[in-house]
């Protein structure tokens, strides 16, 4: 219901329509009414990074592809949409170090935790101890956008979760917290190096809280949606009938009317340039130098550029038999891995590597056994060679590769980036550097919308508000 003050916005313009441009969106509409027109610009394809490959006529997941069971906003995505959560298809994972297995999962579940605590002692136990005050510490963020509330930074938000315990853990490494809490160097070395290389594929600097999003997802249990979790972006967008504009946005200029702030975007598209003005714009790519070329035009004081790298990251998906005896096991058949995870080790070529099953998995469908012919997705740092190749296949049939600057560089940028650039221009993707995932950004898209409504109302006793545990308590 609108109050008095400002009418409602005109148009609003959200560039990029990955997870987030599609999220927010969403809560966009869900926030000021089905009257807000909305216009999404996507020059690549809907879905961003929640791209699939094509081998042999069925579609895989080119990338990162689990869910974790808490993701609360997601969960909301798939039953909204009315899209399925995928069948689960087990399989062992063990992580490996160059030379041997240091660790390996068996059927029996009792076994595994023995083996845990044969080689590790406690470790395990504190480890899960502290991912699991985190996150629920963290989950105190789904009541507070229930009430409607919004923060106008990032080390706001983490403030109100956690205090600044929460602010200090995006600042130092994840590897330093957890020796802190009494987790050994060996289990640090092992065990969190291979789960973050596979994640994020970078090492155990990975600041805290970023670290204990990726270790939370690696010990819950994960989902992922059925036909290929780029669905949710296409279906968000759908349900909110928003207008996707195939184009590349160049930068966003400032000008005035009636003594409010007006946006003009520019962009290219296949017709050539063009633009359009906007009461309000929301940026979900990042505006990292090494990442798009974007301008900001007329804005005083000028919008600073934006500190910190992106990790390269490359996905190969290999259709081909594996190598075993590469990983100490010359009989295939005896192979019992469907993942492998890896150690920190200077040889290592490759952060991971897991045998995927299709994102549409029929109810007669089994994974492959190691002897046949499978699809294998390869995470590494650099492109495979030949020789790289050979190692882990005996053969192959096919390589796709895609190669993406898929996380921020943890150890580049001190500092946060903003939410808030200008009046009703925001920022979205900052958030990754908190941490990467997908729920992540569905938190940010939702705090996003609820900031630009609460500043569009003035509503200002719904931002930043210190004390919320208490004031969510009382209005309870």
């Amino acid at each position: 219901v609108p109050r008095g003050g400002p009418a409602d916005p005109r148009p609003a313009a959200v560039v990029g329509a990955g997870l987030g441009g599609s999220a927010v969106a969403y809560f966009l509409q869900q926030q000021f009414g089905p009257q807000v027109q909305l216009d999404v610009y996507e020059q690549a394809g809907v879905g961003g990074r929640l791209a699939t490959v094509t081998v042999n006529k069925q579609q895989y997941e080119s990338r990162g592809a689990s869910i974790h069971a808490l993701s609360l906003h997601m969960q909301d995505f798939v039953k909204t949409l009315g899209l399925k959560h995928r069948r689960e298809v087990p399989g062992k994972s063990a992580i490996f170090s160059g030379e041997h297995f240091v660790l390996e999962e068996t059927d029996w579940y009792l076994l595994n935790l023995f083996r845990l605590w044969w080689h590790y002692g406690i470790s395990f136990l504190r480890l899960q101890m502290w991912v699991e005050e985190v996150m629920e510490k963290f989950m105190r963020i789904y009541k507070y956008q229930a009430y409607g509330y919004a923060f106008s930074s990032l080390e706001e938000l983490l403030r109100s979760l956690g205090g600044d315990a929460f602010v200090n853990m995006t600042q130092r490494s994840v590897a330093e917290s957890l020796l802190e809490v009494g987790v050994t160097q060996r289990f640090v070395d092992d065990v969190i190096a291979a789960v973050l290389r596979s994640s994020y594929g970078q090492s155990v600097l990975v600041p805290a809280f970023a670290g204990a999003m990726s270790l939370a997802g690696a010990q819950g249990s994960t989902w992922a949606v059925e036909g290929g979790n780029k669905l949710v972006c296409s279906g968000l967008l759908k349900l909110t009938k928003a207008n996707v504009i195939p184009a590349r946005v160049t930068g966003v200029s400032l000008h005035s009317s009636e003594g409010r702030a007006l946006y003009q975007v520019h962009y290219e598209g296949s017709e050539g340039q063009g633009s359009a003005f906007y009461d309000m714009v929301v940026v979900t790519t990042p505006l990292h130098p090494s990442r798009s070329n974007f301008t900001f035009e007329n804005f005083e004081p000028p919008i600073a550029n934006f500190p910190g790298a992106f990790q390269p990251s490359v996905t190969s998906v290999v259709h081909g038999y594996l190598n075993s005896s590469y990983f100490g096991f010359p009989d295939p058949k005896l192979f019992p891995f469907a993942s492998i995870l890896t150690t920190d080790t200077p040889d290592l070529f490759f952060n991971a590597m897991d045998n995927i099953c299709p994102v549409n998995i029929s109810a007669a469908f089994r994974r492959k056994q190691p002897q046949e012919a499978a699809v294998w997705r390869v995470l590494s740092q650099q492109p495979l060679d030949k020789q790289q190749l050979k190692t882990l296949f005996r053969s192959y049939y096919s390589v796709q590769v895609t190669e993406w600057q898929s996380y921020p560089r943890y150890d580049s940028a001190k500092s946060l980036p903003p939410i808030v650039l200008h009046e009703n221009l925001f920022y979205l993707s900052g958030v990754e550097w908190v941490a990467s995932s997908m729920e992540m950004i569905a938190v940010a898209a939702k705090n996003v919308a609820l900031l630009a409504y609460n500043r569009w109302y003035q509503d200002l006793e719904k931002i930043d508000q210190k004390d919320l545990m208490h004031k969510v308590k009382t209005e309870l």
